[in-house]
Formats: C-alpha cells, sequence, structure tokens
C-alpha cells in the first residue's frame, strides 16, 4: 500500500492548515497506544477518514511514521532522529552522562534525569540496574510535576506565573500517591527550596523513595532535575540527599552554572 498512500493534497491545503492536523495525528501515539490503525487515528483524533488517508501518506514518505504488515501505523525512526537534536534531551544528558554513571555506580538504584515541558516533567535518561525496584516512568515518557521528586524540584526553581498555573490544572492522581492541594503543594515546593532537594515516598508501583535536586544553567535557570528512586523500606535517606545535592551542583558547574 506504500504507493497507494502516497496520496495527493486535496484543494485548499495548505502548510497552515495541513501542519495542525498532522501534528493531531502524532499526539495520538503514546506508551499505551504505539500502534494504531487509520481508523483508530480517525477515531481519536476527530479527523475525517480521507484526511487521515492523506496525511499518513506524507508522514510515512517523510518518515515520521511507518506502517507495519498489519496495517497499523508506528512512530518512525526519523522523528526520533530529529527528537534527539534538541539541546534540553540529547545535549544536556552529553553533559550529565558521567556524572549519572557515577551516582549509578555508588547507590546502584535508578538515576534519573528530568526536564519540564509545558505542564510535564519529561523524563530524558535513566539508568537502572537489573535489581533495581520498578519505577513508573521510561525514558522520553511524562511525568506529573506535583507528585513526583523531580517533578518539584523543576516547579520549586520554577517562576511563580507558571508554578500556578500548574497548581490552577487538577492535581495529580497516581497511584501510591496521595493528591494535595495547592496549599500543601506551596509549602512542599518552599521547603525543597530550603533543603535542596525533594524527597517522595510512594507506594505503587512498588514502595520508593524518590530524592531529587536541581540542576541549574549558565543562566543560573532551573534545567533538569536529578533523581534517585530507591527501595521504600531504605533508612539512608539523608544520605541519599547528600549524594543526589553534590552530583547535581557538580552538574550545573558542567554546564557553566554560577556557583
Amino acid at each position: 500500500m506504500g504507493v497507494e498512500m502516497r496520496a495527493q493534497p486535496m484543494a485548499g491545503d495548505t502548510p497552515a492548515s495541513v501542519l495542525p492536523r498532522a501534528l493531531r495525528l502524532l499526539e495520538q501515539f503514546s506508551d499505551r497506544r504505539r500502534a494504531l490503525t487509520l481508523s483508530e487515528l480517525s477515531r481519536r483524533s476527530g479527523l475525517a477518514p480521507a484526511t487521515v488517508f492523506r496525511l499518513l501518506g506524507h508522514l510515512t514518505d517523510w518518515g515520521a511514521l511507518e506502517r507495519l504488515p498489519s496495517g497499523q501505523y508506528v512512530v518512525g525512526v526519523r522523528l526520533w532522529e530529529i527528537a534527539s537534536l534538541a539541546p534540553r534531551g540529547n545535549g544536556l544528558r552529553q553533559v550529565a552522562l558521567p556524572y549519572l554513571e557515577d551516582l549509578y555506580e555508588v547507590t546502584r538504584h535508578h538515576v534519573l534525569l528530568t526536564v519540564v515541558d509545558r505542564g510535564d516533567g519529561v523524563l530524558i535518561d535513566r539508568l537502572s540496574g537489573r535489581a533495581a525496584t520498578e519505577v513508573a516512568y521510561r525514558v522520553g515518557g511524562r511525568m506529573p510535576l506535583r507528585s513526583t521528586a523531580g517533578g518539584r524540584v523543576l516547579l520549586a526553581y520554577s517562576n511563580p506565573g507558571f508554578v500556578e498555573s500548574v497548581l490552577a490544572a487538577p492535581a495529580d492522581t497516581e497511584p501510591g500517591m496521595p493528591v494535595i492541594g495547592a496549599d500543601e503543594t506551596r509549602r512542599v515546593l518552599a521547603d525543597a527550596r530550603r533543603q535542596g532537594a525533594a524527597v517522595v515516598r510512594r507506594s505503587a508501583p512498588s514502595k520508593t523513595v524518590a530524592v531529587a535536586a536541581p540542576i541549574f544553567d549558565r543562566s543560573g535557570e532551573i534545567a533538569a532535575a536529578l533523581s534517585i528512586v530507591v527501595p521504600g523500606s531504605n533508612t539512608r535517606v539523608h544520605a541519599f540527599i547528600a549524594l543526589v545535592r553534590t552530583s547535581a551542583r557538580t552538574i550545573s558547574r558542567s554546564l557553566g552554572a554560577p556557583t
């Protein structure tokens, strides 16, 4: 069907009208929906099947999507290739990776690197051992800001306007995490700023303690959060706070952050 899918643009199509619809198709893919059919994409996006058919032709020709023998569509390698050039992703990761590896070697637990994107955190790297406890997030996946250690650090050092926009949205409802209101979240963020770290305990998907500290860029702005996730029974939380803060400060210096 590769030849058939090279559909011609319909009358009235312009880049300004095609691009938003193409992006609407791409955003239908997620952790739980990695492969979708034309009809599923039409139903989920609200676009007419004929429009979806035409857009899928353009997207597969370019390489943003790939068509499986089953007729389903998956995200294409070329889209990943372009995304890997993001300076807040791969560039930051390259600077931070040696220190993430050092922290992992010392602890042998999950080490995470998270950046903020709109109202969420995005995990851009994770080092994990086979014996490490279960965690809920994958590299490239989104995580809530209000109920994760990395997210709270990112919020704690963000501008007040952004913080209030996040607090105005519905509170996170995650398995194993109590829902806290906006006022309690403000107190938690103030504690994170005072301590230079955030600590979050959760009971699902497994009992864990997450410790996160901020990484700053050369302008002194928050660039990322460095986190470690350890089993909930571990009592060395204060030791882990010191380790994560030290590693985060070292990465900040490597990024040119003011001391």
